[in-house]
């Protein structure tokens, strides 16, 4: 991309009309050039308007056939030169007008000017953001939905694999590892969810408000609109420049970071050799320059690095956002937003294949399963059914039973009636009288799993309904996401087409 002066042409450009000096070199290298820079990677983006907008207003006879016919094949001209053969210069300013300068040494100004009848950067450089924001969003719909599938594999395939449960990183109850991988398929399909909800507002088309109040030519918003693939248009033409919802999107994303990080987190811990419960794949791990036997989950510490960043987003959208008014229309724009989605996208991609290949050592997960008095509230519920004391009186009597057990080196498996009946005599509660056999199943780890039958719970029965209640919901987000797909090729299908008959 030049920024010489030279370079540019004997033409007019568009602000030497108005203003007396060209941009300054200051300007140029820290506004018009890396402006320039983040809507170039917008550029199928920005011909798809000019595209549609020039159809648009040839059908409604705002255009003569010859006129528009000119313009349509100088634009595709322009698409077939794509993005890196494209000439930039940026002393002519944004590409809007960078488009407009080769309409004109092609087919001239009294021709090429007429394509921006009827709207305004104002509307179509806002037009153009939502449609590169929709690409991009529905790239991480795309690897969202390969994440849960991967997630949903693995939780099938360990639906009965015991694992202890955490609370506090504390033993709290035994739970199974697909158990545990459906939650985050719930808290994933949450997060498809709020991307959809922010989806809604992003696709709305603004093109036509003209900047502010309107236009006096007899356009056609909803024609653009179904040429586009918008589902919409935004209706009050003063907020055709909004990006508020480019806030909502930069927080969705940064869900979707922090579901990755929890999941990231815990096979990150789970991982040493204290846990030894999963393993990532060698092709996701790096080694020590001086540690010989290490072998490090880097790719889980990429997507924990990257979930860092994605905690500032919503705050610095709305920072960007803070101190315009309504008034301002510079900064209606938000390019923290192509590091969000490249973030979020690469780190989807990157869990998804570090799922997909995840090594699960199940007997260490089941050993630890049993261990360290996480089955305790089974012995409790077994006093209370007994119909002996109250569940606060049980859950005190087991809690001391494991103190004492504690305080004694006694393990879970050499537990006795006899410890049962001291407990009860330290805090002068009813001896209940269970076998040291009825004591010592409850504490175990198996049974305590396919007894949790409360809806959502461990049982057998549960987690197959929790797997089929998550298929029918990725199910149903994946409907809606081919749907989007092919929203988008129906109206650049018809683009094609509407473009070829003026070109005739």
């Amino acid at each position: 991309m030049s920024n010489s002066a030279e370079s540019l042409s004997h033409s007019r450009t568009l602000a030497e009309a108005r203003l007396k000096s060209a941009p300054s070199d200051l300007m140029v290298k820290l506004f018009e050039q890396p402006h320039l820079e983040r809507e170039v990677r917008q550029f199928h983006e920005y011909l798809q308007v000019d595209i549609a907008h020039t159809i648009m207003l040839a059908e409604q006879n705002i255009l003569e056939p010859e006129q528009a016919r000119l313009i349509l094949a100088a634009l595709q001209e322009i698409v077939a030169m794509g993005p890196a053969h494209f000439p930039i210069d940026p002393l002519r300013g944004s590409f809007l007008l960078q488009v407009e300068s080769h309409l004109f040494q092609r087919i001239g100004e009294s021709i090429g000017g007429r394509m921006h009848t009827g709207r305004s950067r104002l509307d179509q450089g806002p037009t153009v953001r939502r449609l590169y924001k929709r690409r991009l969003l529905l790239e991480v719909f795309d690897q969202i939905m390969r994440l849960q599938e991967a997630i949903l594999r693995l939780a099938t395939k360990h639906s009965e694999t015991l694992m202890p449960g955490y609370t506090c990183m504390q033993h709290a109850h035994p739970t199974t590892f697909g158990h545990y991988l459906l939650s985050f398929s719930t808290k994933i399909s949450d997060d498809f969810d709020r991307l959809r909800g922010a989806f809604a507002r992003l696709n709305l088309n603004p093109l036509g408000a003209a900047g502010l109040s309107g236009t006096a030519w007899p356009i056609n918003r909803m024609r653009t609109t179904e040429l586009l693939a918008f589902d919409g248009i935004v209706v009050n033409s003063k907020l055709a420049r909004e990006a508020y919802y480019a806030a909502e999107v930069a927080a969705a994303l940064s869900f979707v970071m922090s579901t990755l990080n929890d999941l990231a987190t815990d096979f990150h811990l789970w991982s040493s050799h204290e846990f030894s419960f999963v393993e990532t794949a060698d092709e996701f791990c790096g080694t020590s320059s001086i540690f010989p036997q290490k072998k490090n989950p880097a790719g889980l510490e990429v997507v924990k690095f990257a979930a860092g960043t994605a905690t500032t987003w919503l705050t610095t959208a709305l920072a960007t956002f803070r101190a315009e008014g309504t008034g301002d229309v510079v900064m209606r724009e938000l390019p923290l937003l192509d590091e969000a989605f490249a973030t979020t996208n690469g780190s989807l991609q990157l869990m998804a294949a570090m799922v997909e290949s995840l090594t699960v050592h199940e007997q260490n997960m089941a050993c630890a399963a049993g261990a360290h008095w996480s089955t305790a509230t089974n012995l409790a519920d077994l006093i209370v059914r007994d119909g002996s004391l109250s569940f606060r009186e049980a859950h005190s009597l087991v809690a001391r039973l494991v103190r004492l057990c504690t305080d004694r080196d006694i393990s879970v498996q050499k537990i006795t009636s006899d410890l049962l009946s001291d407990a009860a005599r330290e805090l002068g509660i009813f001896d209940p009288g269970l076998s040291t056999e009825a004591i010592r199943n409850s504490f175990d780890a198996r049974t305590f799993v396919n007894t949790r039958t409360s809806l959502g719970g461990t049982a057998a029965a549960e987690i197959a309904s929790l797997i089929e209640i998550a298929r029918i919901v990725a199910g149903e987000q994946n409907e809606w996401l081919s749907a989007r797909h092919k929203q988008v090729e129906t109206a650049e299908a018809s683009r094609k087409n509407a473009a070829a008959r003026w070109l005739c």
